[in-house]
């Protein structure tokens, strides 16, 4: 019997998706939202992996790199799919994907293992997923041999979105940058060019040599950062000061488009059903459509349209007499864009950062590790927020210098902390923290907890929290 291959499913779902804005947005971004099928697609991206273990292939528990600020995102969605990783490895600051996958590999060789790397983006979908795993044990087998291996779309149309791989027979002869039109077209009738679809296979130690050659730079600044990591349960955050140092580089630039001609790398093909639905014009390619090209998500009615996306969120979407148009509306902002255009929706996020407007970052409903608020309603000194408390969870004990707070208790039973008192409330109850007042509210229940929460004061702004104490290590 063949001696079995140990695979370690490496999941990079640091990105910001901002050409899927105002549906993505930095806080929440694309990866985690539920854009085909039933679940996000970072909850797709570690079942497609999960799914490659055979006879021959032991597959461990998955290892993520992301950032800081989606930890519990990630730990969240995980478990939805009874899901433990072996670690999620948190990037202090963005370096772009070669350092990112310098510290999965870091990760992979801890106790002299050295299994083969299965690296694939957080933000893909497969509508093939027997193809899939196909092809990606095919590539296992060549990268426990010591081959670095890639996968490559066979292009069906001249797209100028993505890069491009020029293969003879399954070598790899150069990487191609994005191509114009023209360019395209000519890859496209000439045969023999392949998209690159951001998925590749290796051992860990065969990355590590690769770097180390190719740009040693990043290699060193790297496990300078390791050996200073800190680890907390499941999170490894390397050191801060030290990963701010290491150079920002592709995997592409800093490694794999050096490798023709002077190292083993090898190109698998894959007939998946594969996108990146990397804008809102993917996204339209990979949904269901109506007879005249149409598709839709949530309260949305079209009429007399061709060939348009309409994605409703929280109120109904009505269309008359558009073609090749996309709607996206979320209850905080509205996004309208001819679907050839909608690659430039990046521009749009661009200028929202300039202006520091909240549409940037973050969702009027957002997300935190003890359950989510909506800011429902604001003026000049109110805002009216809806506010939902995990079982077992609690905020952090805290106080405001510029604001009161009205707690009613929707559903559930709150228990809150005022000043030096604790009390326990239920539907329909409610109280008052004035300003400066320390408190705290957690649910003691095995049941969701929500209240309505009424803020009045001179400054509204969720940078005025001072934290005490915190569950959830933030400061």
């Amino acid at each position: 019997m063949a001696q079995q291959i140990d695979v370690q499913p490496v999941v990079m779902a640091g990105g910001s998706g901002t050409r899927l804005w105002p549906l993505s947005r930095s806080g929440f971004p694309k990866q985690f939202l539920v854009l085909s099928g039933n679940t996000s697609l970072f909850q797709q991206a570690v079942a497609r992996l999960q799914g490659l273990g055979d006879a021959r292939l032991a597959v461990a528990a998955p290892l993520v790199v992301g950032n800081e600020e989606h930890r519990f995102l990630v730990l969240d969605q995980l478990r939805d799919l009874g899901i433990e990783p072996a670690a999620v490895l948190l990037e202090p600051v963005g370096r772009n994907t070669a350092p990112a996958v310098t510290l999965a590999a870091l990760q992979a060789l801890e106790g002299g293992a050295d299994p083969v790397l299965v690296v694939t983006p957080a933000d893909q979908t497969v509508t093939d997923a027997a193809a899939f795993s196909a092809a990606l044990r095919q590539a296992v087998a060549l990268a426990a041999e010591g081959a670095i291996t890639i996968l490559g779309i066979a292009p069906d149309r001249p797209e100028t979105g993505y890069g491009y791989i020029r293969a003879d027979g399954e070598r790899v002869a150069q990487f191609v940058e994005k191509p114009d039109l023209a360019t395209a077209q000519r890859y496209l009738a000439a045969g023999g060019y392949y998209w690159n679809a951001g998925l590749f296979v290796l051992r860990a130690s065969v990355w590590m040599a690769a770097l180390e050659r190719f740009r040693p730079d990043i290699a060193v600044a790297c496990r300078a950062a390791w050996a200073q990591r800190a680890s907390d349960a499941k999170f490894v955050r390397p050191a801060k000061a030290a990963f701010a140092a290491v150079p920002g580089e592709s995997v592409d630039y800093a490694v794999l488009e050096r490798c023709p001609g002077v190292l083993d790398i090898r190109m698998q093909p894959l007939a998946a059903g594969w996108n990146d639905l990397g804008a809102w014009e993917a996204v339209w390619q990979v949904a269901e459509k109506d007879t005249a090209g149409n598709a839709s998500v949530g309260d949305a009615i079209v009429s007399d349209s061709r060939n348009t996306l309409v994605h409703a969120t929280s109120r109904l979407v009505s269309v008359v007499g558009l073609q090749d148009v996309v709607v996206v509306e979320t209850p905080d902002a509205v996004l309208v864009a001819s679907r050839e255009k909608s690659q430039d929706v990046k521009n749009i996020v661009n200028q929202l950062g300039r202006e520091q407007r909240g549409e940037h970052a973050l969702h009027r409903k957002v997300h935190r590790p003890w359950g989510w608020y909506d800011s429902i309603d604001h003026g000049p000194r109110h805002q009216v927020k809806r506010i939902l408390v995990k079982p077992g969870a609690s905020l952090s004990l805290q106080m405001h210098h510029h604001r009161a707070e009205h707690w009613i208790v929707v559903s559930g039973t709150a228990e809150v902390t005022n000043g030096d008192t604790v009390i326990l409330l239920t539907e329909n109850q409610s109280t008052y923290i004035p300003l400066g007042q320390t408190h705290r509210l957690a649910n003691p229940g095995k049941v969701p907890l929500e209240i309505i929460e009424v803020q009045s004061g001179s400054y509204l702004g969720e940078d005025d929290i001072v934290r005490f104490e915190d569950t959830y290590g933030r400061q």
